[in-house]
């Protein structure tokens, strides 16, 4: 019995560093995701406030590192969107917003299901835990006389 419960113990310590490895992993994808809807949430907010200024309206335009740049509003209904694969296009603001909140919807449910499966993969490794406990009891009691 005792190279069963070994072999066991090494299965089971190798299974969970794969499980510990991909929970960091989808951990990761979860704090992209968080990112990215963050500056969605950012893009919509920036939207909704151009939705209230008029043609030639004097706005701060940011360029990084709380600088910004004035520039003055010449189509407040026009916006250029990226559609992906470095490709923006120019769009009514209406559509634009459309895309921001399409995109935001989609990555709150990426999100879900990413913190589904570390759900599920927090759950196997606890399994895997309380297995490994009693292996190595048995083991230790098996060596006491």
């Amino acid at each position: 019995m005792k190279n069963n419960s070994e072999e066991d113990l090494r299965r089971l310590s190798v299974e969970m560093r794969y499980f510990e490895q991909t929970a960091e992993t989808i951990q990761s994808r979860i704090n992209m995701v968080n990112a990215v809807i963050t500056d969605l949430t950012y893009a919509n907010m920036a939207l909704e406030g151009l939705e209230k200024e008029k043609e030639n309206s004097e706005l701060l335009v940011p360029v990084g590192s709380n600088s910004y740049i004035k520039a003055k509003l010449e189509n407040p209904d026009k916006v250029i969107v990226g559609v992906g694969a470095g490709v923006s296009v120019e769009k009514t603001l209406q559509e634009a917003k459309e895309i921001v909140k399409n995109r935001q919807e989609n990555l709150e449910k990426t999100r879900l299901s990413l913190q589904q499966q570390l759900a599920q993969v927090a759950e196997k490794i606890s399994e895997d835990r309380e297995t490994f406990e009693h292996l190595m009891a048995e083991l230790r009691e098996e060596k006491t006389p």
